[in-house]
Order: structure tokens, then C-alpha cells, then sequence
């Protein structure tokens, strides 16, 4: 699937070889590479909508070589709380699917037999590296977002891209957060729903400022797990993935609506993944705590379900009719394609997924397929003509 872009990119040889390059053009391009760029219009050459991945991830290798030494694996929640047969067939998994998280010719192989028209990349959830110190997490986290700015403009047609930043020092992350949007162009951040085995909410980390300038900047939220951060009861079978990461998502969300966040913030765009998690699934039983107890509304003033409504779902969800439910609760408008590409826990067929889910319309099958990712993430497509 082929498209262009009709504001300046990149267009030397190397950044987009479909394009002839003169020095003044060469030019031109570096300078749209590293302008924050509010508005991408992309161009469809075959006149239909656009499919946006809202989930997907690129691991940096050589971040991830420079911190080896300090062996990460032991801050994990993913690889301490595992077992030894879970942690082999981890290990196998990054032996078979490496190419796919670092190597951009693969992916972009792999997106066109997936029907995904653009991506919109974060960072492998571990590149956060929320466990350094605050200096070297702010190196790290600035390594990884210049990466990620220089594959959207070598692929600007098919890369959009989210970013992440040093939540153990919220100074630094709201420099680093600033620097993502308005000079290399990315559309938000990727965030652990726990820093450290903190919440997001815990006073600490301050990370009120973080979130009221996300607001402001009109910046993508896209909170991930990275395992259950308490994950003792979870070693066995894989749960601290399988029950953990949706567990995660849950308390986490539930901390940003009863604590407060999103009743300060009401424009913020977070993205739940995983389908949300159990909350998403599960919102009746906040309400009614709401209701009963006077110790579950000693903050937010509204049912937690109206906070809980402002937030995004992608559609992992592995079943129709879940995904059906999701849509009839939170509106087409905020449920948007997804794969967790490319680990074993995402979704190959999205596009099947969504198309076997019943009753969809069809306006309502494209805003999820794309339609809502462009809104969130700033891309503007222009009608085109057929191939």
C-alpha cells in the first residue's frame, strides 16, 4: 500500500528512495524532519481510508546494548516474576521475532500483508528504563525518541510515532516530553502504568505537571504494562502477562480516574491497551462503589465510568463479541486498531477481527480501523485518486 504525503518530508535518496533527491530538496527535508509537525496529510493513491496500528513496538538495539551492563532484566516485572519455562520460551520469541521489533524492511513487509497502512511505533515497553537515574534515564529516553524521529522521516508514508520519557524525574520528563512534540515531531508518549512500583498518582512522583502539559500540548497518553508489578501469585503459565498486563492497566487506570487526573484533565488522550484491560470490562462495579461508599468519592465527582469514557481502547481483545461490547459502552470513536506487533500476544488479522465483529457499520468500521487514530494522532489524509 503506497502513499505520499503532502506537506514537506524527507525526500533524500537515502530517507525515501522512491524519490529523487537534488541538494536543495535534501535540504528542505532535514529541515521537515526535525520541525514539529502538527498536521501529517497522507495521501491515499488508492482513495480508501487509512489503517493505523495504534500499538505496536521498535526495540532500539543499541540502547538496549548500551544498558546490558547494568543487566535491566533484573528490574522486570515480566522476567522476575517468570518461570524458568516462561523465561525459555521468552527468550525464544526475541530469537525468532528480533528482526521484526528492529529491522524496518521486515515490518514494513509484514504491515502490507497485515493490511496496516501506517504505524504509529512506541518503544518496546522495557525501554523505559524508569530503574536508572534520572540523568542517564533522560539519555536513554533521549536515544530512543531519536531514533524514532529518524524512522518517520526516512518513512514518513507509513510512520507516525510515539515516544517516552523519564517518568522517575518528572523535570526531566516534561523537558523530554516538550522536546518530543515540538522538535522532533512525535505525537505522544509511551508510558508504564507504574514507575518503580509507584503509581502514577503517588505524590512522589509529582507527575500531576506531567499529565496537565500532555493536556496542553495535545499529546497522546499510550500507558503499557510491562507485567504486574506485585507479580508473586502470577510466576506460573505466563500470568504475569496473560492476567498481569491487563491487571496492571486497571489499577492504573483507576488511579488516574479516583484519584483525580482525568476529572483535572478533561482533554487528555490516554490509550488503554489490551483492550482496556478488566476495567473496561468490568465499570459497573466502580459505579456502584461510587454510589455506596463515601471512601470511593472523596475525590471525583461524577461515576467513574463518565472519566473512564474519555479514555481510548484498542481492540485486542481475541473475540468479537468482547469487542462488540466495548464498542456499544465506549462509542466507535474511541475504540482503534491495535496488534501489539510484533510479540505473540498481539493480534496477526486485526482487520479480520474487526470485520467479523457484528453489526459494525460501515463508517464505524473505518473510524476504527483508522479514522480515530488519524484524529488522536494529527494525520490528516486527502481524498485520492485510484491506482
Amino acid at each position: 500500500m503506497m502513499f505520499t504525503c503532502a506537506t514537506p518530508e524527507c525526500t533524500s535518496p537515502r530517507h525515501n528512495p522512491r524519490t529523487a533527491a537534488t541538494p536543495r530538496r535534501r535540504a528542505a527535508g532535514t529541515r521537515a524532519a526535525r520541525a514539529p509537525s502538527s498536521t501529517k496529510i497522507v495521501r491515499s493513491r488508492r482513495g480508501k481510508h487509512l489503517r493505523i496500528d495504534i500499538h505496536c513496538h521498535y526495540l532500539n538495539q543499541a540502547v538496549a546494548a548500551k544498558v546490558a551492563p547494568l543487566n535491566p532484566a533484573q528490574y522486570e516485572p515480566s522476567v522476575e516474576f517468570a518461570n524458568a519455562l516462561t523465561r525459555e520460551v521468552n527468550v525464544k520469541q526475541m530469537r525468532d521475532r528480533g528482526p521484526k521489533l528492529s529491522t524496518i524492511e521486515t515490518r514494513l513487509k509484514d504491515m502490507d500483508r497485515m493490511g496496516i497502512d501506517l504505524q504509529a511505533i512506541s518503544p518496546a515497553p522495557n525501554q523505559t528504563y524508569y530503574w536508572t537515574e534520572p540523568e542517564l534515564g533522560a539519555e536513554l529516553s533521549r536515544l530512543v525518541n531519536d531514533r524514532l524521529a529518524e524512522i518517520v522521516a526516512t518513512w514518513p508514508d507509513r510512520f507516525v510515532a510515539l515516544g517516552t520519557v523519564p517518568l522517575q524525574n518528572v523535570d526531566l520528563a516534561l523537558a523530554e516530553l516538550e522536546r518530543c512534540v515540538k522538535q522532533l515531531g512525535l505525537r505522544g508518549v509511551e508510558i508504564n502504568p507504574s514507575v518503580n512500583g509507584m503509581d502514577l498518582t503517588d505524590p512522589r512522583l509529582n507527575l500531576e505537571k506531567l499529565f496537565a502539559r500532555a493536556q496542553a500540548l495535545d499529546a497522546v497518553i499510550f500507558m503499557h504494562p510491562i507485567g504486574f508489578t506485585q507479580g508473586e501469585r502470577l510466576v506460573d503459565h505466563y500470568f504475569n502477562n496473560v492476567i498481569g498486563n491487563p491487571m496492571e492497566t486497571t489499577i492504573a487506570a483507576s488511579h488516574l480516574i479516583f484519584d483525580g487526573v482525568m476529572q483535572r484533565n478533561p482533554k487528555l488522550k490516554v490509550v488503554l491497551p489490551h483492550a482496556g484491560g478488566y476495567l473496561a470490562h468490568y465499570w459497573a462495579r466502580m459505579d456502584h462503589a461510587h454510589r455506596a461508599r463515601p471512601d470511593c468519592r472523596t475525590v471525583i465527582s461524577k461515576a467513574p465510568s463518565s472519566y473512564l469514557k474519555k479514555m481510548y481502547f484498542d481492540t485486542i481483545s481475541f473475540d468479537p463479541q468482547m469487542l462488540r461490547h466495548m464498542i456499544d459502552q465506549y462509542g466507535p470513536g474511541h475504540v482503534l486498531l491495535g496488534t501489539d506487533y510484533p510479540y505473540d500476544m498481539g493480534i496477526d488479522d486485526p482487520v479480520g477481527l474487526i470485520g467479523s465483529v457484528p453489526r459494525l457499520k460501515r463508517a464505524e468500521k473505518d473510524m476504527i480501523e483508522g479514522g480515530n487514530a488519524a484524529r488522536l494522532l494529527k494525520i490528516k489524509r486527502l481524498p485520492g485518486r485510484k491506482s
